[in-house]
């Protein structure tokens, strides 16, 4: 069987360039689909550990409890995060290196149509807003919420005090991130 145009024999094996750059294509997609699922159950993970700490500090009526839910909030909200820019990584690997590559050695004028028609969407901002707002809700709104709970509940002491403002200083710098991520901040 001949080499397909482009495509150079590895020496000393049957291996195409195409051949490497599907192998890689697929390695790479399964691991945005390995991340996908991860960062998908963290929010899921989020919501459980809320309820919990939400319901034991309702029964044994201490808002001190709830000083537990920023340090969990910034720590899956960041890998959530992290996991979430990586999952676009690869997407834009793959719109911007993979596919041109294969394309070329094929010949022809494009390759994974899909990883570029999909973010044409006309609705595609508004529900990158939604799921914004909905991250900084599950791993922002939340534990300031229970702080605010805790400072308005009238057992505040000095350290704790001094707890719950750098933990308030790092769910405030966790949403800054969320909102980087997003592009609040830049031009469309």
């Amino acid at each position: 069987m001949g080499a397909e145009k482009g495509d150079r024999d590895v020496p000393g094996q049957d291996v195409t360039t195409g051949q490497l750059l599907l192998a890689e294509y697929e390695s790479v997609k399964d691991e945005q689909k390995a991340r996908i699922g991860f960062r998908d159950n963290l929010l899921y993970v989020t919501l459980a550990v809320v309820a919990a700490v939400v319901a034991a500090a309702a029964q044994a009526e201490q808002a001190s409890m709830l000083l537990a839910l920023p340090p969990v909030c910034v720590v899956l909200g960041w890998t959530y995060l992290v996991n979430d820019e990586k999952i676009s990584a690869i997407g834009a690997y793959v719109r911007g290196e993979l596919g041109p590559r294969l394309a070329q050695l094929a010949g022809t004028e494009g390759a994974f149509g899909w990883e570029t028609s999909h973010r044409g969407d006309s609705r595609r901002a508004s529900r990158k807003a939604i799921q914004c707002g909905i991250d900084l809700l599950a791993f922002c709104v939340v534990p300031l919420a229970g702080l605010v709970v805790y400072w308005a509940g009238g057992q505040v002491t000095g350290g704790l005090l001094a707890v719950s403002v750098m933990e308030a200083l790092a769910v405030a710098g966790l949403g800054a991130q969320f909102l980087v991520y997003a592009g609040v901040f830049t031009s469309p």
